[in-house]
This record gives C-alpha cells, sequence and structure tokens, in this order.
C-alpha cells in the first residue's frame, strides 16, 4: 500500500515541487515579497501532506479513528448506500491542519465500495454527509461485522484518494488513503457496538479508539 514507509505522502510531491520551482524563479529575480509568501506555501505543503507513524492499538474488535480531527456527530442514523440499516455513525472533521493521510478502522476484507460525486459545502456541516463527493469501502471483519467509512470532500477539497479495491484485505491502522485540503470521514459501526468517543472529543488517526464491537 502506499505511503507505508513516506514521511510525507507521495501525493503531496508535486505541490511542493511546483512551490518550490516557483519560489526559486522569484527568489533568482529578486522579488523579496512574492519569494516569501511562495516559500510559505512550500513549508505549508510540506506540513499539509506530512505522513506520521502511529502506535496501533492491540486487541480484539476495536474500530479506530480513520482520521485525524475532531468528532463532528455521534448518534445512530439509517444508513442505505450498502450497509442498508441502522448503524452508529461517527463524524470526524479534518482542518487544513490535521494530518490527511487515512488509516483503516479495522481489519477486515474490502466487500463493497461506492464513489459519489457531489458538492463541496463544509465538511463540518452534517448534510456534507448525503451531499458532498465522497466515497465509501465497507469493511467485513473475521467476525462478520461490517463497518462502513467514508472519505468525504470538503468546502476547498478537491481529490479524493483511495488505495484499496474489492477482495483486499486490510490490517487496522493500515493507511488506505488521504483527501486533499480540508474534508472529513464517517465511520458506521453496528448499533450494539460499544462506542468509546463523544461529540467534541478529538481523534488520532489509527490510535483513538471508537468504538468495541460485540
Amino acid at each position: 500500500m502506499r505511503n507505508k514507509n513516506q514521511p510525507v505522502a507521495l501525493e503531496g510531491y508535486p505541490f511542493i515541487a511546483l512551490f518550490a520551482f516557483v519560489t526559486l524563479v522569484l527568489a533568482l529575480l529578486d522579488w523579496s515579497f512574492f519569494t516569501v509568501i511562495f516559500l510559505a506555501l512550500t513549508l505549508f505543503s510540506v506540513y499539509f501532506f506530512r505522513n506520521p507513524d502511529r502506535t496501533i492499538p492491540q486487541g480484539e474488535n476495536l474500530v479506530v479513528s480513520p482520521a485525524d480531527g475532531k468528532v463532528v456527530f455521534a448518534g445512530v442514523v439509517k444508513e442505505e448506500r450498502l450497509l442498508n440499516q441502522e448503524a452508529f455513525k461517527v463524524s470526524i472533521f479534518m482542518s487544513v491542519f490535521n494530518v490527511h493521510v487515512n488509516r483503516v478502522p479495522c481489519s477486515g476484507k474490502v466487500v463493497d465500495q461506492f464513489y459519489n460525486k457531489g458538492l463541496f459545502v463544509n465538511a463540518a456541516l452534517d448534510k456534507a454527509s448525503m451531499e458532498n463527493e465522497q466515497a465509501g469501502m465497507l469493511l467485513e471483519t473475521s467476525g462478520g461485522s461490517k463497518i462502513l467509512v467514508v472519505q468525504i470532500a470538503g468546502l476547498i477539497a478537491r481529490r479524493i484518494v483511495t488505495y484499496p479495491i474489492i477482495a483486499d484485505v486490510l490490517e487496522r491502522g493500515q493507511r488506505y488513503g488521504l483527501i486533499r485540503f480540508g474534508s472529513r470521514l464517517d465511520v458506521y459501526m453496528p448499533i450494539e457496538t460499544q462506542i468509546q468517543v463523544k461529540l467534541g472529543d478529538r481523534c488520532v488517526a489509527g490510535e483513538t479508539v471508537l468504538g468495541k464491537l460485540v
């Protein structure tokens, strides 16, 4: 899977290279003001696409956060795209200052996927779950539980990247994609899951336990 041993996500290299090149040209032209601006953009791109290692919690039936960010929704909803049943949804909003590399919430097999074009409204709003551009991945654990994780584009996000395909077997905490420039992830778990987070909590991708399957 991509970005396993990369301190900066590969998807960020074109942006970093572009801003660095423009910075160099402006510096050679001695345009100090614009040089400083593009140097800041270069450094921010490196920061935005950073790809730190994480300590994945050990234990059976744990569902971890797929994203860094703040819990903006936690409750029971009817999921009608792939699960077609009630599920407990946890939504995590990523600002532009969060790590944007996404991680697999639980070990399991990819049994279904979808991609929907849509709007680019503020990802912190709950209507983004249905209206925004998004990509979903349905995982089935060895115990038969099904977990749906959905990457959702935000106000300025214009690129969702998902590496796995159907039939891939993934491990909890494994990197599986990213979303460029501000976005959100929704995780749908069985309603009997023992939920470990609440509205307003801060999550760390691959480390924060969202719930325990029963």
